[in-house]
């Protein structure tokens, strides 16, 4: 009878312990996925996320304080009504939050710390909880807290490494949180089959209910939350998809203009994308006229490289963009594929992936030469996709290139403005040739020009002389660009009398002109002057207050 009354104590034990382990895991997987979801919808992911995670533990906290009132009759039924809810909320989460931006804008804020407030009472009500039941199958206190902490921090480690390695690979981030939410319920079941002899039969009727409920949602996940992400957008949106690294969206008007959105920001439309791209690349090549290598950092959409292949004269082009979801849709998507004039398309791959680079492919297009440049055979062109970190590939990438074109989003996060900073700006000069160009997109030099500003104080201070340009696109309004260069080939003076000795343009392009690309060079009176002295480095991100303080005006 001993023995008999020891292993059900060492099952009990082992029960507890694994739901602990799950729930560690699951909770710590929730914050994630809340994190994810708001860094998606309002930018800033490090400050989302940051935010978040302390929110979630101050209210873990008050949730291990609450639990004190509990009974201990009430412990089980306790546990499990909690696992409940907090599988509810937290698979149905965000969910809730696409709908509160969606449609209730100036209260998101309320929503999001309201929902992520009470998963987080949620997961700290629940730890002591097992602590308590647990006391019956430990030795000593000691024991207890030992097991339990034990299980709940190495649940955490487990459920991080699946949540960033494993279900983004199968799962969509609206279909991870059901996933999550079912773990959570069958954790609710194991507690109340293994001690339903301390619970009633509510809690099992509760545990059917809640699955019910979720395989509603993950079943119609899809729908839902295209339907609640189509009232952001005016046209209808045809492709959504979030990936690792962003949140991709595409819509397409009445009239068939395709527009491109990550992270809820406007990244091309269709009608007018012309005149950015164009803007982008040929000033470059307006300067260096006989560049052969040509690296793209970012371009993920395929239109950096439609126009630098247009160049007869360019035998390598290097594509370096983060997310491998991006080059394939660029490469795959119907619409968008022919917009990019099927730059990156599958079917013009010829050469092996080169080694040692994350999801690298190598491929050679013949290009027609151009007849305006006279020249009478036909171009083999080299052009590589890297998937990799940009500032990982600078570190890393063989030999120096002639022009390097930087068409990264916005600095709007630190993330992204490491992509702006000193120490990267002096990389790329290491891989700058000595008659090479680099050109940035570089937000508006109207609504943010004290970012746009730091951005070429940066460039100077790394040792390049510089130029700004810029234009209107329509969907931007008033748009800038930095062009650099090694300053004892180029000086400003130099690359700015390059430009406006411009007399005609030898390749195709809709948009751009002799005449346009010298008024890219003149500002107004006082626009390039700023009180400001500082730039922008690893240890002091000193574009990202610029621009968030802009935009936000």
């Amino acid at each position: 009878m001993s023995q008999f009354t020891e292993h059900s104590q060492r099952q009990s034990s082992l029960v507890l312990g694994i739901v602990i382990f799950v729930m560690g895991g699951c909770g710590l997987a929730y914050e994630y996925t809340f994190s994810k979801i708001a860094a998606d919808l309002i930018g800033n992911s490090v400050q989302q996320w940051a935010i978040v995670i302390a929110v979630m533990l101050f209210c873990m906290g008050m949730g291990a304080h609450i639990q004190k009132w509990i009974s201990n009759k009430n412990l089980l039924n306790s546990l499990v009504y909690s696992q409940l809810l907090l599988a509810i909320l937290g698979g149905f989460g965000p969910l809730l939050m696409l709908l509160a931006f969606s449609y209730f804008p100036y209260h998101f804020a309320l929503v999001q710390y309201s929902l992520i407030s009470v998963i987080g009472i949620l997961i700290g009500f629940e730890i002591p909880l097992i602590s308590r039941l647990n006391e019956a199958y430990s030795d000593s206190i000691r024991t207890n807290l030992a097991n339990v902490l034990k299980m709940d921090y190495i649940g955490a480690l487990i459920g991080a490494l699946l949540w960033v390695f494993l279900l983004p690979k199968f799962f969509t981030l609206h279909e991870t949180a059901y996933i999550l939410a079912y773990i959570s319920i069958f954790t609710a079941l194991l507690c109340w089959f293994f001690f339903k002899s301390k619970a009633s039969f509510l809690p099992l009727i509760a545990s059917i209910g809640s699955l019910a409920l979720v395989t509603t949602g993950f079943l119609r996940s899809n729908q839902w939350s295209i339907h609640a992400e189509q009232n952001l957008y005016q046209d209808r949106v045809i492709f959504t998809h979030t990936s690792q690294y962003q949140h991709i969206v595409l819509t397409e008007s009445l009239t068939g203009n395709l527009r491109c959105y990550i992270n809820g920001h406007i990244q091309f439309s269709a009608n007018d994308e012309h005149i950015y791209h164009e803007q982008l690349v040929h000033p470059a090549f307006l300067i260096n006229q006989s560049a052969k290598r040509v690296l793209i950092l970012g371009g993920g959409d395929g239109m950096a490289a439609r126009e630098v292949l247009k160049y007869p004269h360019v035998e390598e082009i290097v594509l370096v963009d983060l997310d491998p979801a991006m080059t394939d849709l660029a490469k795959n998507h119907t619409i968008l594929s022919k917009l990019n004039d099927y730059s990156l398309s599958n079917h013009r791959l010829t050469n092996p992936p080169a080694s040692g680079i994350h999801s690298s492919e190598g491929k050679t297009l013949t290009q027609p030469a151009q007849r305006r440049i006279r020249h009478t055979e036909t171009s083999q062109v080299k052009l590589s996709v890297r998937n990799i970190d940009a500032s990982k590939y600078i570190r890393t990438a063989s030999g120096l290139f002639d022009i390097i074109i930087l068409d990264f989003p916005d600095p709007s996060g630190p993330e992204l403005a490491k992509l702006y900073s000193l120490h990267f700006y002096g990389e790329l000069k290491n891989k700058l040739a000595a008659d090479g160009i680099i050109i940035q997109q570089s937000t508006s030099p109207y609504q943010a020009k004290e970012a746009f500003l730091c951005i070429g104080r940066t460039m100077e201070k790394a040792g390049l002389s510089t130029l700004p340009i810029h234009d209107h696109v329509p969907s931007f309004g008033e748009w800038g660009w930095w062009i650099a260069a090694h300053p004892y080939i180029y000086t400003s003076a130099v690359l700015k009398s390059k430009l406006q000795a411009v007399d005609t343009i030898l390749v195709p392009t809709k948009y751009l002109t002799a005449e346009r690309v010298h008024a890219a060079t003149y500002f107004g009176k006082n626009q390039l002057y700023s009180e400001f002295e500082d730039i922008n480095t690893l240890s002091n991100s000193a574009v990202l207050p610029h621009y968030l303080t802009a935009w936000r005006d």
